[in-house]
Order: C-alpha cells, then structure tokens, then sequence
C-alpha cells in the first residue's frame, strides 16, 4: 500500500503569501535569517585586527566551503543569491503590508497615533531605504570592487583598509550600520510577537535581548572603520 503524501498546491502559497499573516511570517522569517547571517558576518569581519594574513586566509577559506561537491567560491555565489532573495521578500513584504495598512486607513485620524508607534513605523521605513541602498552600494565596494578606487582582486584586507580611509565612505558606513541596528532593535521584536514567542513573562527579556543584540551588532561593524581611521588598523 502507498503511503500518500501531501503536496502544497501554488494556489495555498499564493493565498498564505496574499494574507497579512503570511506577509508577516515571510518578514519575520527572513529577517532571522538575515541576523544569522549579520553575526556570522561581523565576526568575520572582526578577523580583520589579527592582521592581514589571518584575514585574508578567512576570505580565502568561504571561497572553499563545499568542496568538493562544490568547486570553488560556489558557496558565496549561493550565499548572496539566497540573501538577495530573503532581502526582496522582506521589503516587497513590508511594502505591501504598509500600502494595506494606509488603504485600511484612508481617513487619517482624529487624534494623532502614538510618537513611540510613529517613530517605530518611521525608523523600520527610512531604515529599510537606507539598509537597501547600502546593500547594492556594499556588493559594488566590496565584492565586484567597481566602486573603490583603490581596490585590488585578491587581497580582501588592503581593500577593505583602502575602503575606510576615505572619509565619506567612512560616513554611510556608520550611518548605515546605525539604521541597522534600529531596525534590528525594532525588526527583533516584531518578529517575536508575529512567531508567537512573546508573553508576558518573556516581554521584558525578549526586549532586553533586541537592545544588546543591535547594540553588539552595530558596535562590531561600526568598529572596523573606526580602528581604520584612527590607524590602529592599518
């Protein structure tokens, strides 16, 4: 006797993707794996203050991850695709849901909302922008190089060194890495409230946990081109 088995139609994907709900679990569940990736990241980019030779063997050594099944640099290709599309699914998500909100709402209201609401709704909108413009800017820096003037296939370290001594590069970086951590401070916690792991009990500490968390992110990134600028990486 077969077993059966149970396939989800497109049609149920279209509808779970068509509800707010489902919009909602697609931001949240590609926002947890963009935060794996951005600690993976930044602890990557930490390697950077044990020299050139620990940071450029780090470079080299995600080039390789896979082998053999994978032949060389496959894994990073494979990477950026999934994360590109994590970061179009989270915005086209977050946009729709914003356009329904304001069309559930055609009338503004009487009395104004909330300034912590507000100033939630702002910083998660203009945050996203920046976040999105600094992720096409990054990918063209850094990982094609046609943005850095002094850039050199091969050797990660001098370019990212080369990279941080130019003050307005220096500029967006921080200021980007500053939206960051405010949408992850605010993203954590929607998240939480939309895969159901906030309650009472665990309010505060699911809080406390978004605070530390975008602080430590945002600390760990803005750090390398400070040490950069003021030569103790160099």
């Amino acid at each position: 006797m077969a077993l059966a088995t149970r396939t989800v139609h497109p049609s149920a994907l279209r509808t779970l993707w068509d509800s707010t709900i489902g919009k909602k679990t697609v931001m949240a569940g590609t926002g947890v794996l963009m935060l794996l990736f951005l600690i993976a990241h930044m602890l990557g980019n930490l390697k950077i203050f044990f020299g050139p030779g620990d940071f450029d063997s780090y470079a080299g050594w995600l080039r390789t991850i896979g082998e053999p099944v994978l032949h060389y640099g496959w894994y990073l290709w494979l990477q950026r695709a999934a994360l590109v599309a994590c970061v179009v699914l989270h915005g086209v998500a977050a946009y729709q849901l914003s356009r329904r909100d304001l069309k559930a709402r055609p009338q503004r209201y009487a009395h104004r909302q909330p300034a912590r609401g507000s100033y939630a709704t702002r910083t998660m909108r203009w945050g996203g922008v920046i976040l999105g413009l600094f992720i096409v800017w990054h990918i063209l820096d850094l990982t094609a190089g046609t943005v850095n003037p002094r850039g050199e296939a091969g050797h990660p370290y001098e370019n990212v060194v080369a990279d941080f001594r130019l003050w307005y590069v220096d500029l967006f970086y921080i200021v980007a890495m500053l939206a960051l951590g405010l949408h992850i401070r605010h993203g954590f916690w929607s998240a939480a409230q939309t895969l159901g792991a906030n309650n009472r009990t665990r309010d505060r500490a699911l809080k406390a946990a978004a605070n530390i968390l975008a602080a430590v992110l945002t600390a760990g990134f803005v750090l390398v081109p400070v040490a950069v600028m003021t030569g103790l990486v160099d």
